[in-house]
């Protein structure tokens, strides 16, 4: 019977565990997770911590005895692997309860996901110093925020993470505040959309503070305080939002080749380096559709489609993931923010010739009661005419208006291509031409 291990539980792990079962079914297949979960929404989190009455395993999408029981997947929670050995094929580690473990493979999927980066300075292991990327993570802030009654919030990052818990904390009348090492909110953003961001924060009296570098957190007249060489801001929580870094260390340290950021580097099937060997999810890296070339964006539809396609690929069913675009998308108080592609920047750096236009317009047609204004950005190549990517930032119609640039993307679509699809139209939805269009029709007298 074939053998495969798959270290890690949540999104990629257990997609790949569930599409191999079904696929073969006579399949031995052990899902190794460190942790208790698997299986959860954790997108979902700073939404529901904004609410204190829901309970936070809401957000578990499957429990494990599901896997167990209806999908006969060997599932072990509570198991961590510290070593992958891919000339014997039998990965180890230690239970929680310190027991170790081995187990053979034939295949072996590595689903490590990412985690958090921890700042290297003193007081980052404070008690009341969390950061929030696991399920567990968010229980511990939402008890941590009852608990100690937290009326004051220091948040190290901008990112998104930190910008969706701004307004969870603020949802619960706390105070916030923001700090990060670099001058700018959203460095990635237009410059002008990026301010409308920075506006509809500090609307929502979140004290923002660029261009700080925290020297310490100490602990100050029994709370906690967070030391920059300008001012300390005293706080009963500090919450670190500062990115997301991919766990490869066991992959690395077993002679796996690395990708961007310290990605495990795979093919477009989602082998490793070793032939035996998939990588699917946070962990992995992924060729951009715009540039060719490797990138590592960690998100949750590329997680959960790698796991699906390594799972194919294992049980024998040829499947090719061509890659991703960056899209994204999150809400900030009553602003819908969204990407996908190339910066201006970006196009630079990857031997583009950009040129880019924003405008601004409305999110209805203008005698539709409860218009807003939109503002979308778009990059193209003024050199082929190629669309290189989109920004759009407004209060209604942002969210899914970007994937149609996604979708234009993936299909390498021209500027001019662009301007001339046939985008749907209705009053209560967008103007007869739509942002998109507008933007796409500027761009094109900028070749």
């Amino acid at each position: 019977m074939k053998k495969l291990v798959i270290i890690g539980g949540d999104a990629a792990g257990m997609s790949a565990a569930g599409r191999a079962k079904r696929t073969l079914p006579d399949m031995e297949v052990t899902v190794l997770e460190k942790s208790e979960d698997v299986s959860y929404s954790a997108c979902g989190m700073p939404y529901n911590i904004a609410d204190p009455e829901r309970d936070i395993n809401d957000l578990v999408v499957r429990k494990a005895e599901v896997f167990r029981e209806k999908q006969g997947i060997n599932l072990l929670t509570g198991f961590r692997v510290d070593v992958i050995d891919p000339d014997t094929r039998i990965v180890s580690g230690v239970t929680l309860r310190g027991d170790a473990f081995s187990f053979p493979y034939d295949n072996l999927m590595i689903a490590t996901g990412a985690t958090a980066i921890r700042p290297d300075i003193p007081g980052a292991d404070l008690p009341g110093v969390m950061p929030l990327k696991s399920l567990n993570d968010g229980r511990k802030i939402k008890a941590y925020i009852a608990e100690k009654r937290v009326r004051k919030v220091v948040i190290l990052g901008m990112g998104y993470i930190g910008l969706e818990m701004c307004e969870a904390l603020r949802d619960r009348d706390i105070e916030v505040e923001m700090i990060k090492p670099r001058p700018e909110l959203l460095p990635w953003m237009e410059r002008k959309l990026a301010g409308i961001v920075q506006e509809e924060v500090e609307a929502n009296q979140v004290r923002l503070y660029p261009g700080r570098h925290v020297q310490q957190i100490i602990k100050k007249d029994g709370r906690m305080a967070v030391v920059c060489p300008e001012e300390t801001h005293p706080a009963d929580m500090v919450l670190l939002a500062m990115g997301v870094r991919p766990n490869s260390r066991e992959a690395g340290a077993a002679g796996l080749e690395l990708g961007p950021g310290g990605s495990i580097a795979v093919d477009k099937t989602l082998r490793t380096s070793v032939s035996s060997i998939f990588a699917a999810g946070d962990c992995s890296d992924a060729f951009h559709v715009v540039t060719g070339e490797k990138t590592w964006i960690p998100l949750a539809l590329r997680a959960n489609r790698s796991g699906w396609a390594a799972a194919d690929n294992i049980c024998g069913k040829a499947t090719i993931l061509e890659g991703v675009v960056g899209t994204a998308v999150f809400k900030v108080f009553d602003l819908e923010v969204a990407k996908t592609g190339l910066t201006v920047d970006e196009a630079r750096e990857h031997g583009f010739d950009p040129v880019s236009v924003t405008i601004e317009t409305r999110s209805r047609a203008h005698s539709h009661p409860g218009s807003s204004t939109i503002y979308a950005h778009l990059v193209g190549d003024k050199k082929t005419g190629r669309l290189l990517g989109a920004q759009l930032v407004g209060k209604e119609g942002a969210a899914h208006r970007i994937n149609a640039v996604a979708v234009a993307l993936h299909g390498q679509m021209s500027v001019k291509a662009f301007s001339d699809t046939d985008l749907s139209y209705a009053p209560p939805f967008g103007p007869t031409w739509d942002p998109l269009l507008v933007a796409a029709n500027q761009l094109l007298k900028k070749r």
